[in-house]
């Protein structure tokens, strides 16, 4: 029987962690942590952040439906693809709803990690700081994902992480756990106190 073929680790910073989930689900807290998690690694990243770009001119206009959710999602894709051709991580909070599209920006990014935020609505709507999920409860939004707008969990996400049940840290470390598993991020540096201890176990043959 042939052997599995050996997954190169990736280039410097060609990665995508794309985060999906309710409105107000902690995608954004989360991926500027990613971001900074990764940068610490020595691993330029930016994080691109759906509801910072619905606040400036690019997404102003954009509303809630079908097509402008998607036009939202693509626009974020290609800003990934543009950071990544430079050898940049690209971390990307975005609902992204709708299934269809998201498999669709997975098979334009080679080394593309989907994280599920699954965070009940529930909580959404508890935490929420914008007003968002109040206005659309009252029907003053029309279309809002999670409540007359449709949101299509991933069925085979790479990581779910539900923030009403775990601590910001510990999701980070279920994500960086998983790219370091496909060595998609450098590894974590030892601070000297610690090499010292692994050269003093290494020459007592504690080191494989």
């Amino acid at each position: 029987m042939a052997e599995a073929p050996v997954e190169e680790p990736a280039e410097d910073g060609a990665t995508t962690v794309w985060l999906t989930g309710l409105p107000a689900s902690g995608k954004s807290a989360l991926g500027e942590l990613l971001t900074r998690q990764i940068s610490a690694r020595g691993q330029d990243a930016e994080f691109i952040s759906s509801g910072r770009i619905r606040r400036t001119p690019l997404g102003a206009s954009l509303g809630f439906s079908r097509d402008d959710r998607d036009t939202n999602v693509r626009r974020h894709a290609f800003a990934a693809r543009l950071l990544v051709k430079h050898g940049v991580a690209a971390v990307v909070s975005a609902v992204s709803p709708y299934a269809g599209t998201r498999g669709e920006i997975r098979e334009q990014l080679d080394r593309f990690l989907l994280v599920y935020v699954s965070t009940p609505a529930s909580a959404c709507v508890e935490q929420d700081r914008t007003g968002n999920w109040a206005r659309a409860l009252r029907g003053e939004i029309r279309n809002f994902t999670g409540v007359d707008g449709p949101y299509e969990a991933p069925e085979a996400p790479d990581v779910v992480v539900d923030l009403s049940s775990l601590a910001l840290d510990e999701a980070a470390a279920r994500i960086m756990a998983a790219l370091e598993a496909r060595s998609w991020v450098p590894p974590e540096s030892l601070s000297e106190d610690d090499q010292n201890i692994a050269r003093q176990l290494g020459a007592h043959g504690y080191g494989d």
